[in-house]
């Protein structure tokens, strides 16, 4: 079968990094999530953990830097510090370009949508709920209070929206760079799965 991948953005506390997971499962594909770290790492020889510390998190005054940093395919840009954002980005993307050449595979963040938006046989899904919808499925595994809960979650989702602008150019939440857009409110994580394989079976992707 002719290879193809899922690039899965996501809102935290929707449920967009378990779904990705089954839904690797049930098709019988590889999950890239953190594991694109490591390979980063391994072909850098950047330490991990340093990679971990710039991964989706940009402080705002990076932002004016945007129009440099956008990527275009490179493997490295301007920059001499080979350990920078930008730098680190585009081996990230350099990986994932590799990876989608040998195998399928489903892969959360990483501005996978953008990275591979060229490509063939992609398709991009951007996961999302309601703010009081994540905050109920958070507390389930968090001992934080609500309050606690919203701003982690403002903040991890403006974490990511400034890394995918700064690497990109473009809005993290802009529907018109996805493919496949749907709220988990009222869906079961089963059910999500159940749609995004009826979206591929719709474009031919899968059988």
């Amino acid at each position: 079968m002719e290879k193809y991948v899922i690039t899965i953005g996501r809102g935290y506390g929707s449920g967009g990094r378990t779904i990705g997971k089954m839904l690797a499962e049930e098709l019988g594909i590889n999950y890239y999530d953190k594991e694109i770290l490591k390979l980063t790492s391994m072909a850098t020889g950047i330490n991990e953990n340093y990679i971990k510390q710039a991964d989706e998190q940009l402080k705002s005054g990076n932002i004016i830097k945007i129009s440099k940093n956008v990527y275009r395919g490179e493997k490295f840009g301007n920059e001499d510090d080979v350990t920078s954002n930008t730098n680190i980005f585009n081996y990230q993307a350099k990986i994932l370009n590799e990876l989608a050449e040998r195998e399928s595979f489903v892969v959360i963040g990483r501005c996978g949508n953008y990275v591979l938006r060229e490509r063939k046989r992609v398709v991009r899904i951007f996961v999302y709920a309601s703010m009081q919808s994540c905050i109920k499925k958070v507390s389930n595994v968090s001992s934080l209070d609500e309050d606690e809960i919203e701003n982690f979650i403002k903040t991890t989702d403006l974490n990511r929206a400034r890394y995918y602008k700064f690497n990109t150019g473009r809005d993290w939440s802009d529907a018109r760079d996805y493919d496949l857009c749907f709220s988990t409110d009222n869906i079961t994580y089963e059910q999500a799965v159940i749609l995004i394989k009826d979206y591929l079976r719709l474009k031919g992707i899968i059988r």
